[in-house]
C-alpha cells in the first residue's frame, strides 16, 4: 500500500526499487517492456515508438503510474521488495551493527548480495530446505494475506486460499513456524472459530514479527559468512573482496569520488524509431520466433558473438535458461508410472483405442517439454524471424510471465465482462502452480500442498455442475479430476492448458491491442492503434538476440521467485552473478548478459 501511494518519481531513485520492478516491467505477458537505467537516468522502450512521436519523461511515468505500478503491487516480486527492503534496514541498522559486531564493510558487502531481485534469490537458494526456507515462505505468504480486505466479496476468495494455504503448511504442528511462536500459535485455533477477525489478524502479525526476526537475526547473518567463503573461492569476485578488505581499513580507505553527484536528469533512448505503426503484439510475434527456432541450436558456441567496449552501456539482459514451457518443472515420468498410460486408476474411453490415447498424450508431453535456448547461440546463425509466428504459439509464454505480474490480463478479462473466460485463466494458473509441487517432491511442504491445490481444482472446476460450463473437452476434465483428486500427476494437464489456450487466444490478443491503446493514449494522443497484422519496422536479428536474453531472464527470476519455477542449487554462476550486478547499470537482468559474455 505504501508502495503504491508513493509518486514513482520517488520511487525510481531508490535502485533497490528500480531492480525489482525492471524486472516486473519486462515479463513477456505486458505489450511495452521498458527498462530503466537508474545510472543514466535513462529509459529504452520496446516496442519502440514511430520516429515522429515525441514521448516525454513525465508522460511515460503517468502511464506507468496507471497501468504498471498497481499491477506490480499486486505481484510476488512486490512481496519480495518489501521483504528484501526489510531485511536491508536490519543491516543498516545501528543496533544490529553493535549486536553483531558489524563493521561498515561488513553493511556494505551484505548490502551488496542481498540486494536485488537476484539477490533475494540467492538468499533463498541459501536457505533451501532449512527452517528459514519455511520462515520466508511463511513471511511471504501471511505479508500477502494480511495486505487483502476479508470483507472485500472481490478479494475474499484468494483471502481464503492464502489462509488455507498456511493451515495446511506452516501452522500445522511440527512447523518450523509453530515451533518458534508456541505461544502464539497456540491461541490460533480457538481465534478462528472464537474471537474475532481483527485478533486473527493480530496473531498472524505477530506471528510474522518473529519469523523476520529469526530471519534476520540468525539466517542473514549465516548468509553473509556463506558469501565470505563463496566470493574468495571465485576469480570474479576479486574485485569486490579487495574493495571489502579496504573498507575494513579505514585508514586505507577512501571513498570514491562521484557518488554525491545529482540524480542524471532522466530521458528516453531514442533510435530511430518504427517506421510503420506502432504494434506490439507483431514484436512479440518475431521475438518468440526467435526463442522458438531458436530451441535447436544447442551446439552454437559464442565465440563470434563480440560486444565492443564502447556498446557496454546499452540494456540487455538473459536467457541462460528460457523457462519456456514445462522444461522449469522437471522431467516427466515414464509412462508406466501414471494411470493416464493404462496404470492404476487409468479411464478407457470407449470407441477409443487406449494404444492410440497413449500416443497422444506422449507427443502432447513431448511438445511441452521444450529445450533452452542455449547461452552459446550465436547471433550469426540465430534464426531468420522470417517464419510467421500464431499467438498460440508464445499464448503460454505469456501466461506463464501473467502469474507474476499481478495477473493484468485476468483485470483485463474481468473488465471485458467474460466471466468464463476469466474461470478458465484461473484454472490454468492453478494447473500450473499445481506442476512443480507435485514434480519436485524436495520442495518444502510438497506433500501437503499437492493435495490442497489438487482438491481445490477439483472443487472450483472438476465438479459436476462445473464441468458442463466449461467449454472443453469431457474426456480431458474426467482425466484430470480422477488423478488430481489424489494429489497426483496427470500429462491430461497439459492438453486442458492447451485447450484453454485456444479459448484465449483471441482475447489476448485483443489485451494486447488495448494496452498499446492506453499506452498511446498516453504518449501519443490522437493517434490510431493497428490492429496485430499491421507489420512495422523489420528489426535486426541481433536487437531481437538482447530482447529475448532480457525478457526471459526476467521471467525466469520471476518465476523462481513466484514458486512456480524451482531454485537451483548454489554454484559458481551464483557467485559470478554477484560480481557482475550493478544495480546503477541494470541490475539483475543486466547481469546475466555480462556473466555470458
Amino acid at each position: 500500500a505504501s508502495i503504491a501511494s508513493t509518486d514513482l518519481g520517488l520511487l525510481l531513485q531508490d535502485d533497490v526499487f528500480v531492480d525489482f520492478f525492471n524486472t516486473f516491467l519486462n515479463l513477456p505477458v505486458f505489450g511495452q517492456t521498458p527498462l530503466y537505467i537508474s545510472g543514466m537516468g535513462r529509459w529504452y522502450l520496446w516496442p519502440e515508438l514511430p520516429s515522429h512521436v515525441d514521448l516525454s519523461p513525465a508522460a511515460l511515468l503517468a502511464w506507468l503510474e496507471k497501468h504498471r505500478l498497481p499491477h506490480f503491487c499486486k505481484s510476488s516480486l512486490c512481496l519480495h521488495l518489501v521483504l528484501c527492503q526489510k531485511l536491508l534496514g536490519f543491516i543498516r541498522s545501528g543496533e544490529t551493527a553493535e549486536l553483531l559486531n558489524w563493521q561498515s564493510a561488513d553493511r556494505w558487502l551484505l548490502e551488496r548480495c542481498i540486494s536485488g531481485s537476484q539477490g533475494v534469490q540467492h538468499f533463498r537458494t541459501f536457505v533451501q530446505g532449512t527452517a528459514g526456507e519455511e520462515l520466508i515462505d511463511f513471511w511471504l505468504i501471511t505479508e500477502r494475506l494480511l495486505s487483502l480486505d476479508e470483507s472485500d466479496e472481490s478479494q475474499r476468495d484468494l483471502f481464503s486460499s492464502l489462509l488455507q494455504r498456511l493451515k495446511a503448511t506452516h501452522l500445522r504442528e511440527g512447523s518450523s513456524v509453530v515451533t518458534l511462536c508456541t505461544t502464539i500459535a497456540g491461541s490460533l485455533p480457538k481465534a478462528r472459530h472464537i474471537q474475532s477477525i481483527s485478533t486473527r489478524r493480530e496473531i498472524l502479525s505477530k506471528m510474522q514479527e518473529q519469523a523476520l526476526a529469526m530471519i534476520q537475526s540468525y539466517w542473514l547473518p549465516k548468509f553473509f559468512v556463506h558469501c565470505k567463503m563463496g566470493m574468495a573461492q571465485e576469480e570474479s569476485c576479486r574485485p569486490l573482496v579487495r574493495e571489502y578488505q579496504e573498507r575494513l581499513s579505514p585508514a586505507c580507505w577512501q571513498e570514491p569520488p562521484g557518488l554525491a553527484e545529482p540524480i542524471p536528469m532522466m530521458h528516453i533512448k531514442r533510435n530511430q524509431g518504427v517506421s510503420g505503426p506502432y504494434c506490439s503484439h507483431k514484436a512479440k510475434a518475431k521475438v518468440w520466433a526467435l526463442v522458438k527456432e531458436g530451441r535447436d541450436t544447442q551446439e552454437l558456441k559464442m565465440a563470434i558473438f563480440q560486444v565492443k567496449p564502447e556498446q557496454q552501456p546499452q540494456p540487455a539482459g538473459s536467457m541462460e535458461e528460457l523457462c519456456l514451457d514445462k522444461d522449469a518443472l522437471g522431467s516427466i515420468p515414464q509412462q508406466s508410472e501414471h494411470p493416464a498410460f493404462g496404470g492404476r486408476g487409468g479411464v478407457t474411453f470407449p470407441g477409443r483405442p487406449q494404444s492410440s490415447a497413449e500416443q497422444d498424450l506422449e507427443n502432447l508431453c513431448k511438445g511441452k517439454i521444450l529445450s533452452d535456448l542455449p547461452p552459446s547461440a550465436s547471433l550469426a546463425r540465430l534464426p531468420s524471424l522470417k517464419k510467421p509466428v500464431k499467438t498460440l504459439d508464445f499464448l503460454p509464454w505469456a501466461l506463464k510471465a501473467e502469474a507474476c505480474a499481478g495477473r493484468p490480463f485476468r483485470d483485463f478479462l474481468q473488465r471485458q465482462n467474460r466471466p468464463m473466460e476469466t474461470h478458465l485463466l484461473d484454472l490454468w494458473h492453478d494447473l500450473e502452480e499445481f506442476l512443480p509441487v507435485v514434480l519436485d517432491s524436495n520442495r518444502e511442504n510438497s506433500f501437503f500442498l499437492r493435495h490442497l491445490i489438487g482438491e481445490k481444482i477439483c472443487k472450483a472446476y472438476l465438479e459436476e455442475d462445473s464441468i458442463e460450463k466449461l467449454p472443453l473437452e469431457t474426456r480431458t476434465l474426467m482425466s484430470l479430476w480422477s488423478h488430481l483428486i489424489w494429489g497426483e500427476f496427470s500429462p491430461w494437464i497439459f492438453r486442458a492448458q492447451k485447450e484453454i489456450c485456444k479459448v484465449l487466444c483471441g482475447l489476448y490478443e485483443e489485451f494486447l491491442a488495448d494496452d498499446d491503446r492506453t499506452f498511446l493514449l498516453f504518449t501519443a494522443p490522437g493517434m490510431d492503434v493497428p490492429m496485430p497484422k499491421v507489420p512495422g519496422r523489420a528489426a535486426g536479428r541481433s536487437e531481437y538476440f538482447y530482447l529475448s536474453q532480457r525478457i526471459n531472464q526476467s521471467l525466469k527470476l520471476s518465476q523462481t521467485l513466484h514458486g512456480t519455477r524451482s531454485l537451483e542449487g548454489v554454484s559458481s554462476k551464483l557467485w559470478k552473478l554477484l560480481a557482475a550486478r550493478d544495480l546503477q547499470k541494470g541490475g539483475s537482468i543486466q547481469a546475466e548478459m555480462e556473466v555470458l559474455l
